[in-house]
């Protein structure tokens, strides 16, 4: 090949390497735009709550009774709710949690507390760890609340777990402080979800 025909070459070599990575490069940003389906496995997300009194601190649990998410990456948009069994709650203690069902969450009457999402702000990455906010709305004793709640998501082939901590204030939700003349209790209840399950791109 002469000099001439190498100088004719050169630059649609050039083209077709240029062409080359902005075909990988949107290939790489149609596939993390993808929207991406999140089961919680019941089996593997934990809930727990802790309040503070003024002579000890009460931890207890609840249990997951259902929860299923769908995240646009491209808009940010999430969709979906997390069930979490109201009557599942426990402390420990036989009567404080029967005072806690019948007279704070009057769980018979409202069996359960919901979550529907509906937006992520922050970047979740397709892989890896993000920090983010999640906003929607959070459904407790019939009540609707809007809340915005810091999330650490772990993203995986297949899979993703998210921790999330956050302060429910009950009584200026509407529900009864179980305090007694002898106990006071805190007027929130602190939060500590972390959620795990398979994640698939429809």
């Amino acid at each position: 090949m002469n000099e001439h025909d190498r100088a004719f070459r050169w630059p649609v070599v050039v083209r077709s390497f240029l062409a080359a990575i902005l075909f990988l490069a949107v290939t790489r940003i149609g596939v993390a735009a993808q929207d991406t389906a999140l089961q919680l496995d019941p089996q593997h997300t934990t809930i727990n709550f802790t309040l503070g009194d003024v002579l000890h601190t009460v931890r207890g649990t609840f249990q997951l009774k259902e929860g299923a998410l769908r995240l646009s990456a491209a808009s940010g948009k999430l969709t979906g709710k997390i069930v979490v069994d109201a009557k599942s709650g426990e402390s420990g203690g036989g009567m404080r949690d029967r005072k806690m069902h019948k007279e704070v969450l009057e769980s018979d009457r409202y069996p359960d507390i919901v979550f529907r999402a509906d937006r992520v702000d922050g970047d979740v990455t397709p892989q890896g760890k993000s920090e983010v906010r999640v906003h929607g709305i959070f459904t407790i004793h019939g009540s609707d609340h809007e809340l915005t709640v810091p999330a650490e998501v772990q993203m995986a082939p297949g899979s993703w777990t998210a921790t999330l901590h956050f302060a429910i204030p009950y009584a200026k939700w509407g529900m009864k402080n179980p305090s007694t003349l002898f106990l006071r209790v805190s007027e929130s209840v602190d939060i500590d979800l972390t959620a795990s399950g398979s994640a698939t791109r429809p």
